[in-house]
């Protein structure tokens, strides 16, 4: 993997230092923080010299005097800050701590007392404030900024510093998993003499182990190993390298440490249930869908209506349900038979004349209704 390092320092010692350069964004950002602060110092140093001048004798204040102590303040202000900071503070302003970043020489050494008087000198000429041409002067110290390969400002050009980082990137890495074929002999480890500074040291081993090599890589892990080993017990089978012992043996510790947080949870959630997070609430139930406005909704079947005439109400007994015994059949059938027909398949069915016979439940338990016709005539006829 490439190194983060785009400064271009070098030490000493003529190895190149993995140091990132820092741009405008981060620059700008610690600027405001200093900005901010520099507000307050101001504020505090008008209140100081109010005080002051305000217990002078009369006739002692004048013009001159107040313009002198105006011109004092700021010289402490915008120049006195940062100086008196990066030299006290390691090159680093509060606005420059609090980002990252830190103010070095060219070649990587602690900057000076001319190189950070040089710097303020120039920032607030031709910078921030800018005195000198304001709104030129900062599209010029903009554009020297994004266009320098280091992302040096004005003030860095003629004093001879840069800006970098002092936070370093660092890719995420995940756990150490366990060893699926030395998982029976990691069970049984004995790791109560496994101090956290040794099994730190592995685990930084295991995540950066790409970035070594041979025979650094085959050292570093022999080196390792036999500090954990002469801690551990028992002894691994043989046959494996010495970075799988190392992941396996973390692993399982990171297996028991799991199951002892959450054996402690358990516990504490026994003892203060108000401590323990409440669960989450139960997702409402799919609410039904609404029947669309064009569905018309189904409408249970009516009875129909009998015809008009008089009603009468024969037990179910009294419909013979064959011929009568001791005789010959009737052709015509028994009365009624035909209305008690079509009542049993569920039908209405208009008879001559209008006449209409409707029956329910033939066979069953309640009663048949047999409408007569509304003509006496016409019934007459049919019974002869």
């Amino acid at each position: 993997m490439p190194g983060w390092g785009d400064a271009g320092l070098v030490s000493g010692d003529a190895v190149g230092l993995d140091v990132r350069a820092a741009r405008i964004g981060s620059r700008v950002l610690a600027l405001l923080l200093d900005i901010l602060l520099q507000a307050l110092a101001a504020l505090l140093l008008v209140a100081v010299a109010g005080m002051a001048l305000a217990a002078m004798p009369y006739g002692l204040l004048d013009g001159a005097l107040s313009n002198a102590a105006l011109t004092v303040g700021l010289v402490l202000v915008l120049v006195g800050y940062p100086v008196l900071f990066e030299r006290l503070n390691d090159g680093r302003t509060p606005g420059k701590m609090a980002v990252g970043l830190r103010v070095v020489s060219v070649d990587g050494a602690r900057v000076g007392l001319r190189q950070s008087l040089t710097r303020a000198l120039v920032g607030v000429a031709v910078e921030w404030p800018g005195l000198i041409l304001p709104l030129l002067s900062w599209v010029a110290g903009v554009t020297v900024m994004l266009s320098d390969r280091r992302g040096r400002r004005l003030g860095d050009l003629v004093a001879g510093t840069q800006v970098v980082h002092v936070r370093t990137a660092a890719a995420w890495r995940p756990v150490p998993t366990a060893v699926p074929a030395l998982a029976g002999w990691a069970y049984t480890l004995d790791l109560s003499r496994l101090d956290d500074a040794l099994a730190l040291a592995a685990r930084q081993y295991l995540a950066r182990i790409h970035q070594f090599a041979e025979p650094a890589r085959g050292l570093l892990a022999r080196g390792l190993w036999t500090e954990v080993a002469a801690v551990t017990t028992p002894p691994p089978p043989a046959g494996m390298p010495e970075p799988v012992y190392l992941a396996a043996v973390l692993g399982e510790r990171h297996r028991r440490a799991r199951e002892r947080l959450g054996h402690e949870r358990a516990v504490m959630a026994r003892l203060w249930p108000e401590l323990t997070p409440a669960p989450p609430p139960a997702p409402d139930p799919a609410p039904t869908p609404a029947t669309p406005l064009w569905v018309r909704p189904a409408v249970p079947p009516h009875p129909v209506p009998p015809a008009s005439g008089v009603q009468r109400t024969v037990p179910p007994q009294s419909v013979p349900a064959g011929p009568p015994q001791g005789g010959p059949p009737d052709p015509a059938g028994p009365p009624g038979a035909g209305a008690a027909e079509v009542g049993a398949a569920g039908v209405s069915a208009a008879g001559v004349g209008g006449a209409e016979v409707s029956a329910a439940g033939v066979g069953g338990a309640h009663p048949v209704e047999v409408a007569a016709p509304a003509d006496p005539g016409v019934a007459e006829g049919r019974r002869r």
